[in-house]
């Protein structure tokens, strides 16, 4: 069996084809073309995903060496994202299932991540922190369906990095950039530390941390807004360890890519008695190849029909 899956929910149109034989899955191509525009324009996104969408398919194909008539379902994510970006994928997939006549799937674009991540890191039931760009979750996984059990109440750490990166002036996106800058700090300036139980919030953080710019050094202040944040995140999957009893806590989405985040989560889980897992930073980021994947596993995808196939912008992880 297999899988062409397509991800466009954010900056990256990518491709991904994935065979399964049995239990066992193997990557035969991933190709990606990101938009390279300040911030995230809807209108600008959807230009770029549909400019490089095409080469991007015939590239995928060439690497995986197959033609289009040996794949056997072809998958998009389906959300949650920016919608004109996630338009584009369905367009795609759509197309290509329909005159071509491949299954066509839907997939969690949240889901996607964590399946890719349990793969590549070979671990069956963990603790999931995903933090992305419009995502800061903890999860678990009961019967087959994933529970969030504590999530930001405001904004995603991603986007509260990249909101402070466009302040200091750096291009986006600005969380590799100031994870380098992080480990140049010398002085931790108090800044709001926001947790409710199981969950946080981030926009205090980011007001603050803004209004001293220009009036702290930048190293510091990198440093003390990432340090703030991701204690904040590492309270709380503390917490969640606790709470479940599990031994093991995986990271997924592209902040988990974070080595400043690394080093501080994996402090506290050597301190709990418990194993902290990432997947490679490749896979950390939006990928074809975990959409593939996703759609490739036993209850983890919807099979559509092409009247159906309506993308979903505010998707939650539970659905």
């Amino acid at each position: 069996m297999i899988c062409l899956g397509i991800e466009s929910t954010a900056h990256t149109f990518a491709v991904g084809i994935v065979e399964k034989k049995g239990k066992k899955y193997k990557i035969l191509a991933d190709v990606r073309d990101s938009y390279s525009g300040v911030g995230l324009v809807p209108s600008e996104l959807a230009e770029h995903h549909f400019d490089v969408a095409a080469e991007v398919v015939k590239k995928a194909l060439r690497e995986a060496n197959l033609e289009i008539k040996e794949i056997d379902r072809v998958a998009f994510a389906r959300g949650p994202g920016i919608g004109h970006a996630l338009r584009v994928g369905a367009i795609v997939a759509r197309s290509l299932a329909y005159f071509k006549e491949k299954d066509l799937f839907g997939v969690n674009h949240c889901i996607a991540h964590i399946e890719i991540g349990k793969h590549l890191c070979k671990v069956q039931s963990p603790l999931v922190l995903y933090i992305s760009g419009g995502n800061t979750q903890l999860l678990v996984e009961k019967k087959g369906h994933y529970k969030i059990i504590g999530e930001t109440l405001d904004i995603g750490i991603g986007n509260f990095l990249d909101s402070f990166g466009r302040k200091l002036g750096l291009e986006f996106p600005a969380g590799p950039k100031l994870d380098k800058l992080y480990f140049r700090g010398k002085k931790l300036i108090e800044l709001p530390y926001t947790v409710k139980g199981m969950d946080l919030a981030f926009s205090g953080l980011l007001t603050a941390t803004i209004a001293k710019i220009n009036k702290e050094k930048n190293r510091d202040l990198i440093y003390s807004a990432l340090h703030t944040a991701f204690s904040m995140i590492a309270e709380v999957s503390e917490r969640a360890l606790a709470y479940t009893n599990k031994k093991e806590l995986l990271a997924v989405g592209g902040v988990a890519s974070s080595k400043a985040l690394t080093k501080i989560l994996r402090t506290m889980c050597k301190e709990r008695g418990a194993e902290y897992f990432v997947p490679e930073p490749r896979y950390c980021t939006d990928n074809g190849v975990m959409i593939a994947l996703a759609a490739l596993i036993d209850g983890k995808a919807k099979r559509l029909k092409i009247e159906e196939s309506n993308v979903i912008q505010k998707m939650r992880t539970e659905e």
